[in-house]
């Protein structure tokens, strides 16, 4: 039997097992990430790194509920506030990147409550009210395309305009396509070909790889603050 294969019949007899372990890596990830560039924060006083920062805030959250909240018999619930928290995450991440067009660097300014982000609050719900309705997550998939698309252009300007003074930001730009064909696969999976276990792995795979290289980035920016 080729390996791959052995692979993957171990992950199904204990797919369980391999659920908790996959949710409790991302949130581990998430931790780190969030108080690492809490760290940041305090010493740049960037309003990006915060937003960044409240992003693996919420995912984390996100793939702890996921896990957790699955034996809760109010499906609907468990359902809304799992998606409340991915989407609002990928609105995070993007509003990194666009902080300045809507607000000046104040220090006191709330992260969580301002009037931007109150907008993706609201939006975030009314993409909850619409799977809900239909009973998909279409709308979800379709909101993370789009944040991620737009995410990964501003990263290209970005990368072209100071690639040269800061290294990170093509590597950041990798990370935005990849997150980008991440939600592209879940919503053709979800909705078209159905979860097969070797696909499901295999994007599992793909977004450890992503989280695991935005940890990578965000220890080696901390250790040359220090």
């Amino acid at each position: 039997m080729p390996l791959y294969d052995y692979s993957y019949n171990l992950i199904a007899e204990n797919l369980e097992l391999f659920r908790f372990f996959y949710s409790m890596l991302i949130a581990f990830i998430c931790l780190v990430v969030v108080v690492k560039t809490d760290r940041l924060f305090k010493i740049s006083a960037h309003q990006g790194i915060r937003y960044f920062r409240n992003a693996f805030f919420f995912y984390g959250v996100a793939f702890v509920l996921r896990y957790c909240l699955t034996d809760i018999p109010y499906f609907f619930l468990v359902r809304a506030v799992f998606q409340f928290f991915m989407i609002m995450a990928g609105f995070f991440l993007l509003y990194s990147l666009l902080w300045k067009k809507f607000e000046t660097n104040e220090k006191n300014k709330s992260s969580f409550f301002n009037p931007v982000i109150f907008l993706f609050y609201l939006i975030t719900i009314i993409i909850i009210l619409l799977d809900y309705l239909w009973n998909v997550y279409t709308f979800m998939f379709l909101s993370q395309i789009l944040l991620f698309g737009l995410a990964s252009i501003i990263s290209c300007i970005n990368y072209k305009k100071n690639g040269e003074k800061h290294k990170f930001l093509g590597l950041y730009f990798v990370i935005m396509i990849l997150s980008f064909f991440a939600w592209f696969l879940n919503f053709v999976f979800g909705n078209y070909l159905g979860w097969q276990l070797k696909w499901l792995a295999n994007i599992y795979a793909l977004n450890t790889i992503v989280f695991l290289v935005f940890l990578y980035e965000v220890i080696k920016l901390t250790r040359k603050q220090d």
